[in-house]
């Protein structure tokens, strides 16, 4: 089992900045990769960035240039810093990640882009 705890979400006005950071703890031994999602209101979930633990990284179109997706294996946590934010950003994200036994996701932290 891996645990998943999401922190950093907010308010934040159109072209500011946040970081949202995911904290895993349990059987983090058996994590391959790890990603964040969003779900804007009234929408599907979709992947925004995904990082392996070999350091590859991939990026949805929409955020390519603005996120950056990193992870400090020391404190067993991923980053999503996210800049020039837009009022399309607006969403709940959910920190997942994916294990030897299975995939996990976090409660979700929102994000909110208006001014």
């Amino acid at each position: 089992q891996v645990q998943l705890v999401e922190s950093g979400g907010g308010l934040v006005q159109p072209g500011g900045s946040l970081r949202l950071s995911c904290a895993a703890s349990g059987s983090i031994f058996s994590i391959y990769a790890m990603g964040w999602y969003r779900q804007p209101p009234g929408k599907q979930r979709e992947l925004v960035a995904h990082i392996t633990s070999g350091g590859y990284t991939n990026y949805a179109d929409s955020v390519k240039g603005r996120f950056t997706i990193s992870i400090d294996n020391a404190k067993n946590t991923v980053y999503l810093q996210m800049n020039s934010l837009k009022p399309e950003d607006t969403a709940v994200y959910y920190c997942n990640s994916s294990a030897g036994s299975g995939d996990y996701w976090g409660q979700g932290t929102q994000v909110t882009v208006s001014s």
